[in-house]
């Protein structure tokens, strides 16, 4: 069974119509997608994935309103309990490259850093002596460990808040009230990026 020459497995196909409902933003402006899950008799109910134009409301309490949750949401990933190593964390990339920082500052940001700093990155991204881990559970997990996360607005950056270590996400084109991670210990840093020093990252960085 396929569609466009894709094979679905039929296993997959039986678990997902056991569900009363899968609720997916995936799908809302992507009509082959809809029609794929109608045409399989998936319970899907679609969303839409952004708010309207000019509506500031951060992402997560957009998509909670969505399936009837009030209430701020804090995504949190119970991570095995760790004793907090004396180390930062550096991940200096996010999906575009307009959202980065310059490498170079955070190159000297780490020279400054009272720690060490143990860089970060994905598997695609040119980093020498990073760390890579691709689950990214296990990702959570091994952040977890360090003292500080400092990152872009980026997929990590909102993996490390969720696992509860202090974190310093610096925002340059994206709107923080939308997108900033959120949790007990992160701090914002926003503006033009070329205009954020490297002084105003460490002084957000100090306990």
């Amino acid at each position: 069974m396929g569609v466009h020459g894709v094979e679905f497995p039929t296993e997959l196909l039986a678990r997902l119509r056991s569900f009363d409902s899968i609720v997916s933003w995936y799908g809302s402006n992507r009509e082959e997608f809809r029609a794929q899950a109608s045409q399989f008799g998936l319970p899907f109910q679609f969303f839409d994935a952004l708010p309207a134009a000019g509506e500031r409301v951060h992402a997560a309490d957009f998509f909670l309103r969505q399936v009837g949750c009030a209430g701020m949401g804090v995504p949190h990933i119970q991570c095995p309990p760790a004793l907090s190593e004396d180390f930062a964390v550096i991940h200096p990339f996010s999906g575009s490259s307009r959202k980065n920082w310059p490498l170079e500052r955070y190159r000297e940001l780490a020279e400054r850093l009272e720690m060490p700093v143990r860089w970060c990155a994905g598997p695609e991204e040119q980093l020498d002596d990073a760390v890579r881990i691709d689950n990214l559970y296990e990702l959570a997990c091994w952040l977890r460990t360090s003292r500080l996360y400092i990152g872009n607005d980026s997929g990590i950056t909102h993996l490390a808040a969720a696992a509860g270590i202090p974190v310093v996400a610096i925002f340059g084109p994206t709107d923080p009230a939308v997108w900033a991670p959120r949790g007990p210990s992160v701090r914002i840093l926003s503006g033009k990026l070329e205009e954020i020093s490297v002084e105003k990252v460490l002084t957000a960085a100090l306990p």
